[in-house]
């Protein structure tokens, strides 16, 4: 596999429009699922705005498993459905874009392992947005347990055949760029992300998506080293 451009990160439920810079921004996006699932972060859960007008937590209904369980294998529980069908119900969900159907199904459509799901899902708001994507997930590379941090990053930008790393602004001090520069990777960053942070989906019910691509678009400029 062959890329110029390689962006690594954790598959993230509805995430907010400067998500999805690296994917515009990259030949290939890499949904990192090869490790541990962080319980406080972005993977399961998102804030929506709920029929009276607060901010709140919608979260998808996961299998208790262990402190060390990885992303891929997080489970669902047999009725899903049902009560992620439950959890909705405290959000406004009627769009007012025409078009939106396709990601609301999507998002209904809960089923199979936590990460194919938000994978799915991901995709249907990026086709929604006419964005470039191609994906694969850091599964499919074999990676060693044994290598973490930036040497893990390292070793699947390598085997994804990357000229240039590129990620989100907060990473700056978590690598380093003669590291790369070694492997012969480039390491880049997007600049700093000005927009709305919540979650796409609010914003996908009442804006254009045209304007929302332009707004990741012309978010990716300034991409330095």
């Amino acid at each position: 596999m062959a890329s110029s451009t390689v962006a690594i990160m954790q598959p993230y439920f509805v995430p907010y429009a400067g998500y999805f810079r690296l994917i515009a921004a990259a030949d290939l996006f890499v949904i990192y699922d090869c490790v541990q699932f962080p319980r406080r972060g972005w993977v399961h859960r998102n804030r929506l705005v709920d029929h009276s007008g607060n901010e709140r937590w919608l979260t998808l209904p996961l299998v208790r498993a262990a402190q060390t369980v990885l992303i891929r294998d997080l489970e669902f529980p047999a009725n899903v459905g049902d009560l992620f069908a439950a959890r909705l119900k405290a959000f406004p969900l009627a769009p007012t874009i025409p078009g939106t159907e396709p990601v609301l199904t999507a998002l209904r459509e809960i089923g199979g392992r936590p990460v194919d799901y938000i994978e799915r899902l991901l995709g249907h708001i990026v086709s929604y947005l006419g964005l470039p994507s191609r994906t694969v997930r850091s599964t499919e590379f074999g990676i060693p347990p044994t290598l973490r941090g930036q040497e893990r990053i390292l070793e699947i930008a390598r085997r994804a055949g990357a000229g240039t790393y590129l990620n989100a602004p907060g990473g700056r001090a978590l690598y380093d760029s003669a590291a790369f520069a070694d492997a012969g990777i480039k390491l880049r960053f997007l600049p700093d992300y000005q927009g709305p942070t919540s979650s796409i989906l609010g914003r996908i019910l009442r804006e254009r998506p045209e304007d929302i691509a332009h707004e990741i678009r012309q978010a990716c400029c300034g991409i330095a080293a």
